[in-house]
């Protein structure tokens, strides 16, 4: 009854679902009790809810708006509560992961809870309200998938330091967004490469050459780490419509990263 539901309430909002045990193709992670991902079959795609065996997972959707083909999901296990936003953005379906502190119950409340403190104050100091709040684009932001751009026309850069073409990541498994001119002021610099994709600093770079010189051959790059990013010009993705930009934005990323029900999310924009 309760499976029947489920599929009901996504069905609603256009959406297909498949919920059961792990497909041979979409293991669990190993420890978790569920996993959340968008699929894609003959028909198209398709939400997939995995739940390992003796898992003792309730699910309940808790929210749906059918016009916005948006649903607040939540999944408790014991004392654990985590919360899902499951939706279409421009061309796909997506999963979100909710911040626990939130404590959202509707679709309203999540989509705030997703948007970092910077957007929040820009949005406060415009007056963005009502229905704009949960538009790509308003007075305070643009907004392509999971990162948000705040506009800042006053920003003065070095214009040797800005770069072209470069790729805006949450990390591994993520497709990049890329952006036509980027430009970082703040922060660490690093040198990255396939073996330390976090950066490592320039004392540990010049000691790890000097004990390891074959290492100089890892393709690395600079990078800095703890930047402030602003981005201008044409924004693009596969999965987005391309935005433009025609001053600078500071970019910011939405809060997913901090709920602990990320681990649980497969899919990745």
């Amino acid at each position: 009854m309760v499976t029947e539901r489920l599929h009901a309430k996504f069905a609603r909002m256009g959406a297909r679902l498949r919920i059961g045990s792990p497909a041979p193709e979409a293991p669990v992670r190993e420890g978790l009790p569920l996993a959340l991902d968008v699929r894609k079959d003959a028909e198209g795609e398709f939400f997939d809810i995995s739940v390992r065996p003796g898992a003792r997972v309730q699910l309940q959707v808790l929210d749906l708006r059918r016009r916005e083909q948006h649903l607040l999901l939540l999944a408790r296990e014991g004392d654990d509560q985590f919360r899902y936003l499951c939706g279409h953005d421009e061309r796909h379906w997506f999963v979100a992961a909710i911040p626990e502190r939130a404590g959202v119950s509707n679709v309203a409340a999540a989509m705030e809870a997703l948007k970092p403190p910077e957007v929040l104050e820009a949005q406060a100091r415009q007056g963005v309200k009502g229905r704009d709040l949960r538009r790509r684009k308003n007075a305070a932001f643009r907004r392509q998938g999971e990162w948000f751009f705040l506009p800042a026309p006053r920003l003065h850069v070095d214009k040797k330091e800005v770069l072209h073409n470069e790729p805006l990541s949450r990390g591994t498994g993520s497709k990049p967004h890329w952006a036509e001119y980027l430009y970082r002021r703040g922060g660490e610099t690093v040198h990255v490469c396939d073996r330390y994709p976090a950066g490592i600093a320039t004392d540990e770079y010049v000691r790890l050459l000097r004990d390891k010189p074959r290492a100089k051959s890892w393709n690395w790059r600079l990078m800095r780490r703890g930047a402030s990013a602003y981005v201008r010009g044409h924004i693009s993705h596969e999965d987005h419509e391309t935005i433009h930009l025609l001053v600078w934005h500071r970019v910011v990323m939405n809060t997913e990263a901090q709920a602990r029900a990320m681990q649980h999310v497969v899919f990745l924009d």
